[in-house]
């Protein structure tokens, strides 16, 4: 255990605390988000291509008292009735062919049944976001063939902007009760050239997109985070075990020996300055009086000649 007591340094205590919380916000966040979106696509997708396989249906046939089923989504129907005047809305920040666009929707009153929101296309703004003039919808008695939609949530509450009123989102209790009608959940979106409609929202694209890869990606990213932390930590205990054994290496065995003896004898000895000992040595010896002999020393070894 006192191998691994490193590990509980404030150091490796953070790693080990952002590896960890990554990992799981990559298994109950990240992935879950990422397959969650899979799933949903490939469901709208299968409703989208059942829907064009198959004829329409009189809306009575698949209207029911809370409004439409979620499995009916997309599906065609035929509806009769007429619409309500002076009771359009806007949806702002909507995007056709990555061009900012208003959708309008008209309450619709079904013949027999209830109320139900029209989605009758969409309209470019003029003048950089200011909503454009458009048709309004026919009076009297009209027959429209049109898809079901799920009513969507609530961001922001209506906004009125240039004479008209304007929501986010397509959400039939908060649209009634801002144009003072009663409108079932869910809506209908127009198909082409039907009364009433103005450009065309055109169907989604039915691939699967990225979602599927990108969940996978993070489901790897949520294990290899905990694997990476185990490497470096193998690497470090690994690194200490060398230096313990160099430690131990350098201090049981034998000293070096000198580099001066295993200079052969051909190699001339490196020059290097005195040090300030061997200068001091150098200048006592130099002042040093002369005894009497000394001349005669010097004449008998010819010095002085």
């Amino acid at each position: 255990m006192r191998k691994l007591a490193f590990l509980l340094r404030p150091k490796w205590l953070v790693l080990a605390a952002v590896v960890l919380a990554f990992a799981f916000l990559c298994f109950s966040v990240l992935a879950p988000w990422q397959l969650g979106k899979n799933t949903s696509t490939s469901e709208r997708n299968d409703l989208i291509t059942r829907s064009v396989d198959v004829d329409p249906v009189p809306i009575s046939d698949i209207l029911t008292a809370d409004g439409f089923p979620a499995e009916d989504e997309w599906r065609r129907v035929i509806a009769p009735g007429s619409y309500v005047a002076d009771s359009d809305v806007l949806v702002r920040l909507r995007s056709i062919r990555d061009q900012p666009a208003y959708e309008v929707i008209t309450p619709f009153v079904i013949d027999g049944g209830p109320t139900v929101l029209v989605n009758r296309g969409y309209v470019l703004p003029v003048e950089g976001t200011r909503a454009p003039e458009f048709e309004a919808a026919p009076a009297g008695e009209v027959t429209l063939n049109a898809r079901v939609r799920q009513a969507e949530g609530t961001s922001r509450e209506p906004v009125e902007d240039d004479g008209r009123l304007q929501v986010y989102n397509i959400n039939p209790e908060q649209i009634g009760a801002a144009v003072g009608v009663d409108a079932i959940d869910g809506y209908l979106q127009l198909d082409d050239a039907q009364p009433g409609g103005l450009g065309l929202i055109e169907l989604p694209q039915t691939d699967a997109g990225p979602y599927l890869s990108y969940g996978l990606q993070w489901l790897a990213f949520g294990i290899m985070a905990p694997l990476g932390l185990a490497y470096f930590a193998r690497a470090e205990i690994r690194e200490r075990r060398n230096s313990r054994a160099e430690l131990a290496d350098a201090m049981s065995g034998e000293p070096d020996a000198d580099p001066e003896d295993d200079a052969g004898p051909d190699e001339e000895e490196e020059f290097t300055l005195p040090t300030r000992r061997e200068k001091r040595a150098r200048a006592r010896a130099a002042s040093r009086p002369t005894t009497p002999s000394d001349p005669r020393l010097a004449d008998r070894y010819g010095k002085n000649r």
